[in-house]
């Protein structure tokens, strides 16, 4: 809403994970002191990512993920459930994903176990609290797609636009939202479309404890201290 009219957005870290307010440099520890942003912040401008004219602000997974986050338990139990689906998804019986594109100099795949498109792309070590992302405003899409065994089966590159065919319906994690898309899958980077507002860093002050305990009174004292 804030893209399609043009105004400032303030992120406020709520969230479980807060992905975006991390990449953003935003204190996800300081919910409220994030509220701030709404008079003191600094406005910038940075992308946002399109799947089919759909936005998102972080990536798009399908294939393995995709498949996962369609399951009613995952929400609930997200690692006993991946664990559970591991062997019918990816398995030696497992039915190949139906997942077919271009990668980078023109080589084409039939099928991806995953593959993660992200509004700007991923670093793959990041260091602690510094972001997963470097900026967030270069107009490019990450890709990494795991066609295959690692180190050959796996591939990264950066581009504006992206394309993803199938024969069938493609389940897809948008932002950790399960969705069910038509294909062909179009992804495309909007350079600049969204105004944010963003605090300077500032230190987390950490309250200094009261001491608990029984409170003297003037009796307890020492004489000479009455």
């Amino acid at each position: 809403v804030a893209a399609e009219h043009d105004v400032p957005f303030v992120c406020v870290p709520a969230g479980t994970r807060n992905h975006f307010a991390l990449d953003l440099r935003i204190d996800r520890n300081d919910v409220v002191g994030a509220l701030d942003a709404f008079v003191e912040g600094d406005e910038r401008r940075i992308d946002l990512g399109r799947v089919s004219g759909r936005l998102f602000v972080n990536n798009v997974a399908m294939g393995f993920y995709g498949a996962v986050v369609q399951s009613a338990q995952y929400r609930d139990h997200k690692v006993r459930t991946v664990v559970q689906m591991l062997p019918d998804l990816l398995g030696p019986d497992a039915e190949a994903f139906d997942l077919r594109l271009t990668g980078r100099g023109g080589r084409t795949f039939e099928t991806a176990v995953l593959v993660l498109v992200s509004n700007n792309p991923y670093l793959f070590d990041p260091r602690p609290g510094k972001g997963t992302r470097a900026n967030i405003d270069s107009g490019q899409l990450g890709v990494i797609a795991v066609t295959g065994p690692p180190p050959r089966g796996l591939a990264e590159w950066t581009t504006a636009s992206f394309r993803i065919d199938s024969g069938a319906p493609v389940a897809v994690g948008i932002d950790g939202e399960s969705v069910l898309m038509e294909p062909r899958l179009l992804f495309e980077s909007s350079p600049k479309a969204l105004r944010v507002r963003v605090l300077a860093r500032r230190p987390v002050r950490t309250p200094v404890p009261r001491r608990r305990g029984r409170r003297k009174g003037p009796s307890a004292l020492p004489p000479d201290r009455q």
